[in-house]
Formats: structure tokens, C-alpha cells, sequence
């Protein structure tokens, strides 16, 4: 009993129940990218931004109408008015986040210019000769990268382990030798 196969014309998938979840996959992967982008962040927290600082200027505007009234005894003190300190809080707390943001796309971009400059480009390939990359450098040219990149590893290496010697020197009693 050999499982039934499919005609070379068909297939055993539907396309068109298969297409809306890929679709919705690819929207929420982007909606997920953008939420650890640091400068989508960035964009959809200043409008927020914008309305706390409104919202504060409007507190503090209402809370000084208010205490000169009672400082010339127009208004007892009985009446209730919004609490400028949480208003002050929330403003502080976007400034915060926006500030992360700004650190986070700041050290996105350092890194992407450090792994720029010492990541290898491309080295074209005999197979296909005719083509010819901008950015491509030279087989002596990529070699000369990966011996320094291998020298700076060694280096690093090197380093640690004799300050690895170093720390457990420290640990042993210097009379015992």
C-alpha cells in the first residue's frame, strides 16, 4: 500500500490558505522589529512626550491659579486640584525612555560602524569572474585582515592569560616557595 502522490500539476498545500498567515506572520515579525528598533521607539514616544509636557504645563498652570487665589483669600484651600508631582513623574519617565532610545540607536550605530571596519567585505570568486563587486577587496588584501584579526586574537589571548597567572599568584602564601 504505497501512500497516494500528488499529480505533477498539483499540490497537496492550498496556496490561498497558506498566504494570509505568512502575510500575518510577516506584520507581526515587522511589528516586532520596530519594537526593538531604538529609533521607531524613539518616533512613537515623542508625541507622547509632547502631550505629558502639555499636560504638565496645564497642571502647573492651574495649580499656581490656584494657590495665588488662596494666597488673596479668594479660595479656601478645601478645593482638590491634580497633583503636579505625578505629572512631573511621567514626563521624567519619557524623558528617561527617550534617553535609552537615544543610547540604544547610538550604540547600534557604533557597533554597526566598528563591525563595518573590521569585518572582512566580500572576496570575489573564481566562479564567477565577470562579475565584479564595488566593495570587494583583493584574496592578498583579505588575507593581510584575517593574519592581523588572528594577531589581535592571540594578543587578547596572550593577555588574559598572564593576567590569569598574575591573580592566582596573588592567591598562593609567599613563604611556601
Amino acid at each position: 500500500m504505497a501512500a497516494q502522490q500528488p499529480q505533477p500539476g498539483t499540490s497537496m498545500a492550498q496556496p490561498g490558505l497558506q498566504q494570509p498567515t505568512t502575510l500575518q506572520q510577516q506584520q507581526q515579525q515587522l511589528s516586532q522589529q520596530q519594537d526593538f528598533d531604538p529609533v521607531h521607539r524613539f518616533k512613537m514616544l515623542i508625541p507622547q512626550l509632547k502631550e505629558s509636557l502639555q499636560n504638565l504645563m496645564k497642571i502647573a498652570s492651574l495649580n499656581l491659579s490656584h494657590n495665588t487665589s488662596i494666597d488673596n483669600g479668594i479660595k479656601s484651600s478645601d478645593t482638590s486640584v491634580q497633583r503636579f508631582d505625578k505629572s512631573l513623574e511621567e514626563f521624567y519617565a519619557l524623558c528617561d525612555q527617550l534617553e535609552l532610545c537615544l543610547r540604544l540607536a547610538y550604540e547600534c550605530l557604533s557597533q554597526s560602524i566598528d563591525s563595518a571596519k573590521h569585518s572582512p567585505n566580500l572576496v570575489p570568486t573564481a566562479t564567477k569572474p565577470d562579475t565584479v563587486q564595488t566593495e570587494s577587496m583583493s584574496y592578498a588584501q583579505y588575507l593581510g585582515m584575517i593574519k592581523s584579526q588572528i594577531s589581535c586574537a592571540k594578543d587578547i589571548h596572550n593577555a588574559l592569560l598572564e593576567c590569569s597567572k598574575k591573580i592566582a599568584g596573588k592567591g598562593q602564601p609567599q613563604g611556601i616557595m
